[in-house]
């Protein structure tokens, strides 16, 4: 029954299935629900905030940054409260949030962001794809702020990619260009002032904060990273709508270096990942020691973008507890996207999917990837010759996946890990998969398919360095299944193609 309903609901539109699964921020309900994982959740709560309000007189020209944080700071300081940004379309620079205070965009509110570098200076501690730096921060930027929150059904709009910021930022290809790690971090100056470079500001980025609420907001054509909580605590995202397709490297929600979060009801259209957790880069995050624990994804909606659900690239102080479920992704690049490279470090353990449908994939439903591309690590994107491993040496194991449909894509599931650190202890159950291909794994060691329908012209199972792959009780449509084998060991039952389940070795 359980496999009808999945095939099923691959014949329905988007909506349709959205309904099913309460996907999206249509069906959030009002009050949090309880929330359930494999492990405590007992940290993440919904913050509240005290019953005091304040409207800002916003300036119907020009920049009205000055009126709000002035609102902001003011509420603060009496004990916290909620400053409403009131109906209409206005401009600003950077906002920060202080403790206690919730930023509330009214229903009719669309405040667009400064593109000029003047409008974020000073200089802010924040993290730019996985390096500690003074940059611009973000749009509405937060450090050290204990209960705070950013609510409403108001837009938050980004500058137009011709802007000051964006065009200063082009003549850098990546942050290793922008950024010299050996220098200390307030010497890290990525500001754009007196010949320095310039790194894009983010559109929400809540830096050592403890109890964070973003909820019900609407963020459109941001300049790069949309909802980027780094080294918090506590943190829920619900019902957020995020459309930054065609608009740069715009991931939706990055969980960075961040402990107890929930992510609920949301909706991502993205330039690059949508739902993404992170823990630093190399050297530096490994120095930081500061994981990506306890991060709950539930009953959301990805469209466009590099993948649904991607742990990675930035993994070195590692990722654990991660658990998604009933989500739908349409549209994405990849499904499931696993990501490192060799010098990157930690990686990522513990990890569940559950209930999870994914259509309209480019590429593949499940991928992952250990050895990056040539053009950003050189020979280290090399399989061999097998590398010693260190500290920077990045691992992924222990990953449940239950109940995943993958309609439409070119390979159902693609596996590249590293010869000197397999890819370990992976059980995939309830997998119904239509594509071109069927499996490829490399460097793999404990990985087992149990039970689903796989819909392929010619399956075939490609395995190269692996070790204990089982696929059991698997239906191939009644084809035989192509095995290619190099320095690999696969264990098949294929109760689909014969009257009595059998054990063959190759």
């Amino acid at each position: 029954m359980k496999n009808l309903l999945l095939t099923l609901l691959l014949l329905l539109p988007l909506h349709a299935e959205a309904q099913l699964m309460k996907a999206g921020p249509e069906y959030m309900p009002a009050e949090m629900e309880p929330v359930t994982a494999p492990f405590d959740v007992s940290g993440i709560s919904r913050p509240v905030f005290a019953d005091r309000t304040r409207t800002v007189k916003m300036n119907k020209r020009g920049l009205s940054t000055r009126q709000i944080q002035t609102a902001i700071d003011r509420m603060s300081r009496q004990g916290g409260g909620t400053v409403i940004v009131p109906d209409g379309q206005w401009t600003s620079g950077r906002i920060e949030l202080k403790s206690g205070v919730c930023l509330h965009l009214s229903d009719g509110a669309m405040l667009t962001f400064s593109g000029y570098i003047k409008d974020y200076q000073p200089a802010v501690p924040t993290r730019n794809e996985g390096y500690d730096v003074m940059s611009l921060g973000a749009m509405i930027y937060a450090n050290g702020a204990e209960n705070i929150g950013l609510t409403g059904h108001g837009h938050i709009v980004g500058p137009s990619t011709d802007c000051e910021i964006y065009q200063e930022n082009r003549k850098y290809l990546v942050v290793e260009e922008c950024v010299d790690v050996t220098k200390p971090i307030a010497e890290r100056l990525c500001d754009g002032q007196q010949g320095h470079p310039v790194l894009l500001p983010m559109t929400v980025a809540p830096v050592h904060c403890k109890n964070v609420l973003i909820e019900g907001i609407t963020i459109d054509q941001g300049l790069f990273w949309n909802i980027v909580p780094q080294y918090c605590d506590n943190v829920v995202i619900r019902g957020v709508t995020v459309n930054s397709a065609g608009h740069g490297r715009t991931d939706g929600i990055d969980i960075e270096s961040t402990t107890n979060s929930l992510i609920e009801y949301c909706q991502l259209d993205c330039g690059d990942d949508c739902y993404t957790i992170k823990s630093g880069r190399g050297e530096d995050g490994v120095r930081t020691a500061r994981p990506s624990v306890g991060c709950v994804i539930r009953h959301s909606v990805a469209l466009r973008g590099g993948g649904g659900l991607v742990l990675g690239s930035e993994t070195a102080a590692s990722m654990w507890n991660i658990y998604m479920h009933d989500c739908i992704f349409d549209g994405t690049e990849q499904g499931i996207r696993i990501k490192t490279r060799r010098p990157r470090g930690g990686g990522a353990h513990d990890v569940w999917v559950e209930r999870v449908m994914a259509r309209n994939i480019k590429w593949n439903g499940l991928t992952v990837d250990m050895l990056g591309s040539k053009k950003w690590v050189g020979e280290l994107a090399n399989r061999f010759p097998a590398r010693q491993v260190n500290e920077l040496t990045p691992e992924f194991k222990n990953i449940y996946i239950k109940d995943f449909t993958v309609d439409g894509c070119q390979r159902l599931i693609d596996v590249k890990a590293l010869p000197e650190r397999s890819l370990t202890n992976v059980l995939i159950e309830n997998f119904e998969g239509h594509g071109k291909d069927f499996l490829r794994l490399q460097d793999v060691s404990g990985f087992v398919m149990k039970g689903g329908k796989i819909h392929t012209a010619a399956p075939s199972a490609v395995l190269d360095g692996c070790q204990s792959v089982m696929l059991l009780d698997m239906d191939f449509d009644g084809k035989q299944l192509k095995q290619i084998t190099n320095n690999a060991t696969l264990y098949v039952t294929q109760s689909c193609l014969f009257s009595k389940s059998f054990l063959t070795k190759e």
